[in-house]
């Protein structure tokens, strides 16, 4: 298989001319780009970095980027982006834990590396002028350009992406060129992307939804239209000026898009084909982004930075809630929770733990340095995912919520995902979120979180989930009105924060 390297050598020896990369009144084309990638590699080579080198990378969804992303692919250079807020003692264990030989960023992380000590010593590079360090980022650009050849082969790695770390510190995941390839081709093939498709680059490349978007639109000729910091306005306005033929988003950004004043005027009718990842849409926004887009595909895609795809659903709205079947290059089943091998499968309508083979062409070996993870999640061939679903008679996948997420209340087993699908149902829901709090009777509370789209009362919602096929011990037992439902920054419910008291009531 050809390492991320070639493949990028390949879209600009394809058609050097076709339109690549778009960031503000920046556009390049595939020839363009790829002049600028040699740069920025014959850079990276001057401030010592080697093929099997680590660089941490605090960037938003810039050309900038973009570019070193592809950069550190042609260079051998392993690419270990990081969510451009963390703070300066999680920038420290991040830096530590990848050993990483150098760090990129920009000055909304100027505070978080200045403050850190792990980046002592190494080469700080900034795009805007904001390093305290030696090296700017256009000083990279003016570098001698490296050879039109790829330093990695299919076997070395490309990426360690971290995982969010609700829980604890992140882990890392990561992951070789063949892996990533893989995992793009398939995202092409699922997602039926054709030659010259369009994307908005708002998903962050620190996560496996942006990195997918970037390499798919190199397969396929495709056009990569950043968008830095997520705004729906903005958003809407580059969808319209640069055609854009696809979106691959969570749902909160759905959400937000469909709220905005401005978009029952925009034009949003070169969108063809629509996915979502991350997180579970609910069944009523599933609607309403449907009636909005009316789109020729909408891909439910269910994964993990650890294994992109576990299965796909390409017709989201004849079956909400179904992740649909095991993707192109995985096996999938249900277990019972606790279940060491992959032997004890589930009867359709049974629910349990969800597991993936580890012999995908997707999957990664094992997180880095973390041999309790591994010792958790990865058992007898099978990647333990820690969620909980069941296949249905036709043998869709219906993932329920996480192992964690599970409320048990008055000795019954409640999901969150269940409640909070019938509750999004409702005209006054405009976002709901719902977990266990700690009770005497009960042990825990059903509580559901609601942010409200017009005047609604505790009492009507109660009397809808009454009429719903909810079952009575799983209506929530108290309903707390809220400004907004937290979320994490690629917009997964942070329960955690709910069950904490972090959070902001409605006067």
């Amino acid at each position: 298989m050809l390492d991320l390297g070639t493949t990028f050598i390949a879209a600009a020896e394809r058609e050097p001319e076709a339109k690549a990369i778009v960031d503000g009144a920046l556009a390049l084309t595939y020839g363009e780009w790829f002049e600028r990638i040699r740069c920025l590699a014959g850079g990276l080579d001057g401030i010592g970095l080697k093929p099997g080198d680590r660089v941490a990378v605090m960037l938003r969804n810039n050309w900038q980027m973009a570019t070193l992303h592809w950069a550190c692919q042609l260079a051998g250079i392993t690419v270990t982006p990081l969510n451009w807020r963390v703070r300066a003692d999680e920038l420290d264990y991040f830096v530590g834990d990848a050993d990483a030989k150098a760090i990129f960023f920009e000055a909304v992380s100027a505070d978080a590396v200045n403050a850190a000590s792990s980046v002592n010593g190494l080469p700080q590079v900034s795009i805007d002028g904001a390093s305290n360090g030696a090296f700017e980022f256009s000083d990279l650009m003016n570098s001698p350009t490296a050879p039109e050849q790829s330093k990695a082969d299919a076997e070395d790695m490309s990426l360690m992406l971290y995982t969010s770390g609700t829980t604890g510190p992140g882990k890392g995941v990561p992951r070789r060129h063949r892996v990533e390839r893989a995992a793009a081709l398939a995202h092409v093939a699922q997602n039926c992307y054709r030659y010259g498709e369009s994307t908005l680059g708002v998903m962050p490349l620190y996560h496996t939804m942006g990195v997918r978007s970037l390499l798919a639109m190199a397969l396929v000729q495709g056009c990569f239209v950043c968008l830095p910091q997520f705004d729906a306005a903005t958003a809407l306005q580059l969808i319209a000026r640069e055609r854009v033929s696809t979106l691959y988003l969570v749902p909160t950004l759905y959400h937000d898009l469909l709220a905005s004043d401005g978009f029952e005027k925009a034009d949003i009718s070169s969108v063809r084909k629509l996915g979502f990842a991350g997180a579970p849409m609910t069944d009523g926004l599933l609607q309403r982004v449907e009636a909005a887009f009316r789109p020729e595909l909408f891909v439910n895609h269910y994964g993990s930075s650890e294994v992109y795809t576990f299965t796909i659903e390409q017709n989201a709205v004849a079956k909400p809630g179904s992740a649909g079947k095991a993707g192109l290059n995985q096996q999938i089943r249900v277990v019972p929770v606790g279940a060491e091998d992959g032997d004890a499968v589930a009867v359709p309508g049974e629910e349990g733990e969800i597991i993936a083979n580890l012999s995908s062409d997707e999957a990664f070996e094992g997180y880095w340095r973390r041999p309790e993870a591994n010792e958790k999640a990865l058992r007898n061939g099978w990647y333990h995912t820690g969620d909980i679903g069941y296949f249905d008679a036709a043998g869709d996948l219906f993932v329920t919520g996480r192992v964690d997420d599970m409320i048990i209340t008055g000795g019954e087993n409640v999901l969150p995902i269940e409640i909070e699908s019938a509750l999004s149902l409702h005209p006054g829901v405009a976002e709901v979120a719902v977990v266990g709090l700690e009770d005497e009777r009960w042990g825990k509370r059903v509580t559901a979180f609601v942010k409200r789209r017009k005047e609604v009362a505790v009492a009507d919602l109660d009397a809808y989930c009454r009429e719903s096929d909810l079952a009575n011990f799983k209506r929530p037992r108290e309903y707390v009105f809220v400004v907004e439902i937290p979320k994490s920054p690629v917009g997964k419910i942070l329960r955690r924060k709910l069950i904490e008291g972090d959070f902001e009531r409605e006067k």
